[in-house]
């Protein structure tokens, strides 16, 4: 479970070696990955989408509008990680192929506005999932850390992962609520902990 430690950063000590397996067993040498993180667990690597999960690409600010709608009135999500200032929400396989036509089909009825480009990646794309651990003393570049993350780690070895049409809700309350919060951003973006308890 993601726990928040005394500083306000998200704690991912959550990756549980059941998630670390999941994680793996999206590349094509599952067993490779592994040897990687054990000798280096706060290596950031390069998976494939498309088999094991997709990964919906979100601005940080609105995915943490659609966090906020996940956890406070949906289901809660899969794995969310932070990527240079990007949100990557871990979606079930195939989301990243019929999401796009209901964003679509939904903008088209004007029923939404304000839902920022998002970047689906599927069968075909790669994506960087941030290290395991944070706290390997031999990392030789410590700003790998700060740039990538995990805000909700993988913690099973099937972890549930949203499809299209909820986040394609996630995304719709997440553009409305936008437009009723002020153009400030809350002061505190990483604070929010998101009980993983609840995940369906």
């Amino acid at each position: 479970m993601s726990t928040q430690n005394p500083v306000g950063e998200f704690d991912v000590s959550g990756v549980t070696s059941e998630g670390v397996a999941w994680l793996a067993s999206a590349g094509t040498y599952p067993r490779s990955t592994l040897a990687l993180w054990e000798e280096r667990p706060s290596a950031p690597v390069v998976l494939p989408c498309g088999s094991t999960f997709d990964v919906v690409n979100v601005p940080a600010v609105f995915g943490r509008w659609m966090l906020d709608r996940l956890w406070d009135e949906g289901p809660g999500s899969g794995p969310v990680a932070a990527y240079r200032g990007r949100m990557l929400l871990f979606a079930a396989p195939g989301t990243a192929q019929r999401l796009p036509s209901l964003l679509e089909w939904e903008e088209s009825g004007s029923r939404s506005e304000g839902i920022p480009p998002l970047l689906c990646h599927g069968i075909g794309d790669a994506v960087t999932v941030p290290a395991p651990s944070t706290h390997d003393s031999g990392d030789p570049s410590p700003s790998c850390r700060l740039e990538s993350r995990w805000l909700v780690a993988p913690d099973t070895r099937h972890p549930w992962l949203p499809g299209p049409e909820i986040l394609l809700w996630a995304t719709v309350r997440a553009a409305r609520a936008a437009v009723r919060i002020s153009i400030f951003p809350p002061q505190d973006l990483d604070a929010k902990v998101y009980d993983v308890s609840r995940r369906r």
